[in-house]
C-alpha cells in the first residue's frame, strides 16, 4: 500500500512546512478554561491552610474519637486516651505540636501523587494551566532537577501513608465504643470516621505505585493468579484515582472539623 504524503500549498517554500504556526495570542479557545485551576488553586491552598492550623490546635481528642490529622499521637504531651495504643514512643523531646511529627508523611504522599502533581502544575506554576493555553514558562526540564526530582520519592511516601491508613482505619474501630469505653456505640462521628478510613484507603491503594507494586513487572500473569486478580482490582481503582483523591481530601478534612467540634462542646456527645 503507498503512503502519499502531503506537500507545501502551491508557491509555499517547503521549509515552512518545519515551522509551527505562529500564534501570538496565549490560546484561541473562547470557554472559561481558567476556572478549573482557579478552582483547584483554591481548594489546595485552603487545605494546606487548614492543615497548618489543626496541626497547632490542641481540641484533637474526646473519647472515642481522635481527629485524624493528629493521628497517631506519639509524644508523652498526648492525651492518654489519645496515645496510639496507649504508649509514647517519641517521648517529651519533641517541642513541637504533635500533630506536626506526622503530617508530613500524609502530606509528602499527597504532594508526590501523581494525579496531584498534575493539579498543581497546572494551578500554581500554569505549567500548562490548560489544554491549548501557552504556558508562561520559557524552559522545561521536567523531573529531573531540583526541586521536582524529589517527585521520585513518591513510592516510599505510599508505604507511609498505608500505615497511617492502617492507623486511621484503627481509630474508626475505636470510634464505636462511647465515652466509658463500651462497645457498641454508634454516633455520627463512628460514621464520619469510618466513611473517611474507607476513603484514605482506596485513594491510597488506587495510587500508581500500588498498581505497579502488586504486578506491574510481572512478565506473565498467568502464573501469577492472585496477584494477577488484585492488580485488576486496583487497576479498577487507579481508573478512580482523582475521584478519590478528592473524596478523599474532603473526607479528611470533614472528619478532623467534626471531631474537633465535638472537643470543642460546639457539638454535644450524646448527639455525635
Amino acid at each position: 500500500m503507498t503512503q502519499i504524503m502531503a506537500g507545501p500549498p502551491a508557491g509555499e517554500p517547503a521549509t515552512q512546512r518545519k515551522q509551527r504556526a505562529q500564534i501570538k495570542a496565549r490560546t484561541l479557545r473562547t470557554d472559561r478554561w481558567w476556572l478549573a485551576p482557579a478552582l483547584t488553586f483554591a481548594a489546595l491552598t485552603a487545605f494546606v491552610i487548614y492543615g497548618v492550623w489543626a496541626a497547632f490546635d490542641d481540641s484533637y481528642f474526646v473519647e472515642p474519637y481522635i481527629a485524624p490529622f493528629s493521628s497517631p499521637c506519639l509524644t508523652t504531651a498526648c492525651d492518654e486516651g489519645a496515645r496510639f495504643l496507649g504508649w509514647a514512643p517519641v517521648g517529651d523531646w519533641w517541642p513541637l505540636p504533635p500533630g506536626l511529627l506526622i503530617l508530613a508523611l500524609p502530606g509528602g504522599f499527597r504532594l508526590t501523587c501523581y494525579y496531584y502533581r498534575k493539579s498543581y502544575y497546572r494551578s500554581f506554576w500554569m505549567s500548562p494551566p490548560a489544554c491549548a493555553v501557552n504556558e508562561p514558562h520559557s524552559k522545561y526540564t521536567g523531573e529531573r532537577r531540583f526541586p521536582l526530582v524529589i517527585q521520585n520519592v513518591h513510592r516510599y511516601f505510599f508505604y507511609a501513608a498505608i500505615v497511617i491508613g492502617l492507623i486511621l482505619t484503627y481509630d474508626a474501630v475505636l470510634a464505636f465504643r462511647d465515652e466509658n469505653g463500651n462497645w457498641g456505640h454508634v454516633g455520627l462521628g463512628t460514621i464520619i470516621l469510618v466513611v473517611n478510613a474507607i476513603l484514605i484507603m482506596t485513594y491510597t491503594i488506587s495510587c500508581h505505585s500500588c498498581r505497579h507494586i502488586t504486578a506491574g513487572r510481572l512478565n506473565h500473569f498467568s502464573r501469577h493468579p492472585l496477584r494477577y486478580k488484585a492488580w485488576t482490582f486496583i487497576s479498577k481503582l487507579n481508573a478512580k484515582h482523582q475521584q478519590l483523591a478528592w473524596a478523599s481530601m474532603i473526607s479528611v478534612v470533614v472528619a478532623d472539623v467534626y471531631v474537633r467540634l465535638v472537643a470543642k462542646g460546639i457539638v454535644a456527645f450524646p448527639f455525635a
